[in-house]
C-alpha cells in the first residue's frame, strides 16, 4: 500500500492535468483521485510485472462506447510511464478504420451497412496484424500507423500519423470491440433491434461481420497478453455516455460546418450496430478477461476483479 501511495504522489498532477483536458464545463469527471489510486495504480503495479522488455506487451482494454476507455487506456500509459519508466505506446481499433471510400466499396460488394464504421470488418484488419507483427520483430523499425477523425468519419492526412520510433516495452490497444468472440449461426437468426430487422432481413451483414470475429479479429486477439474489460451495467446505460461523448466532441471539433458528428437519433441508429456484439461481451467477457473493472451507472468503476495472476 505503501507503495501505492508513492506512486500516486509522484504521478497525481499528470493524470489530473489529463483529465481536467477531457473535461468540459458542463461533463466533470467524480471521484477522480480514488479511480487513479484505488483501481489504476495497482493495475500498473500488475501490468508492470508482467512487462518484459525484450518484446512488447500487449494490453487489450475493451469496453462499451463510453465507457472512458481513451481517458483510461491514457492514464494507464501516464502511470506506467512516469513512476514505472516504461516505454508505453497507446493506440485504438478506431484508428484502424478502412478509409470512407474503402468503406463505401465493401457496402457496394457485400452489403449496405457496412458503409458504417464500427463492427468488425470496417476495419483494416490487415493492417492491424501487420502492426502486431512489426512491434514484436527483433528488428524493429520505426512505424507509421493511422488516425481516425471521428469528425470527418475518415482518416486523418499521413503527416498526422503515429510516428513510431523506438519499440514500446507496453502497447495498450484500446477498443470496444477488442477481444470479442463470434458467436453460434443459430442465434444470428434473432433479430435483436429495428435496424436489423428492417436493413439485414437477410443476415447477410451480420453473418459477415461474425465471420470476421471468427477468422481474422480471432487471430489478432489471440496476440493479446492480457485483456481489461470495462464493464456497464446495461446497453442503454451505454447510449446515455454515448450521447455525452458526442456532445463532448461537438464541443472540441474545430469542424462543424463539414462535420460528421451524430445527432441524437443518428447515434441511436449508430448504436443498434454495435448492439448484438456488446451484449454478446456483457454475457461473455468476464468468462475470459483478465481483469473486469465493474461500472457503476455514474460512470465510475466500482469494482475490480483481477482473474488473471
Amino acid at each position: 500500500m505503501q507503495q501505492f501511495s508513492l506512486c500516486f504522489r509522484k504521478v497525481k498532477k499528470d493524470c489530473l492535468k489529463f483529465i481536467k483536458s477531457q473535461e468540459t464545463k458542463v461533463d466533470k469527471f467524480k471521484n477522480k483521485e480514488r479511480m487513479i489510486k484505488s483501481f489504476l495504480i495497482p493495475l500498473c503495479f500488475w501490468i508492470s510485472k508482467k512487462a518484459d522488455k525484450k518484446k512488447p506487451y500487449f494490453v487489450g482494454l475493451a469496453g462499451g462506447q463510453g465507457t472512458g476507455k481513451t481517458t483510461i487506456s491514457s492514464l494507464i500509459k501516464i502511470i506506467l510511464t512516469k513512476y514505472f519508466k516504461l516505454k508505453v505506446f497507446r493506440i485504438s481499433i478506431d484508428d484502424f478504420y478502412k478509409t470512407r471510400k474503402e468503406r463505401i466499396n465493401l457496402s457496394n460488394k457485400v452489403h449496405p451497412m457496412l458503409l458504417t464504421r464500427g463492427v468488425p470488418g470496417t476495419h483494416d484488419i490487415n493492417m492491424m496484424l501487420s502492426f502486431f507483427r512489426k512491434a514484436k520483430s527483433r528488428k524493429f523499425r520505426r512505424l507509421r500507423l493511422p488516425t481516425f477523425n471521428k469528425a470527418i468519419d475518415d482518416r486523418f492526412h499521413k503527416k498526422n500519423w503515429y510516428d513510431l520510433k523506438v519499440r514500446p516495452d507496453v502497447i495498450i490497444f484500446e477498443g470496444w470491440c477488442v477481444g470479442a468472440k463470434s458467436e453460434k449461426n443459430n442465434t444470428l437468426k434473432k433479430n435483436i433491434n429495428s435496424l436489423e430487422k428492417v436493413k439485414d432481413q437477410k443476415q447477410i451483414w451480420r453473418k459477415y461481420v461474425n465471420q470476421q470475429l471468427k477468422s481474422k479479429y480471432k487471430n489478432l486477439y489471440s496476440q493479446l497478453n492480457c485483456l481489461i474489460y470495462l464493464k456497464a451495467k446495461n446497453f442503454s446505460l451505454l447510449q446515455k455516455w454515448r450521447l455525452k461523448q458526442e456532445r463532448k466532441l461537438w464541443v472540441k471539433s474545430k469542424v462543424k460546418s463539414n462535420s460528421k458528428i451524430m445527432s441524437r437519433g443518428d447515434v441511436i441508429n449508430f448504436m443498434q450496430t454495435y448492439q448484438r456484439i456488446t451484449q454478446n461481451m456483457f454475457k461473455n467477457m468476464p468468462k475470459y478477461a483478465s481483469i473486469i473493472f465493474n461500472l457503476n451507472s455514474n460512470h465510475q468503476i466500482k469494482s475490480a476483479v483481477y482473474k488473471s495472476k
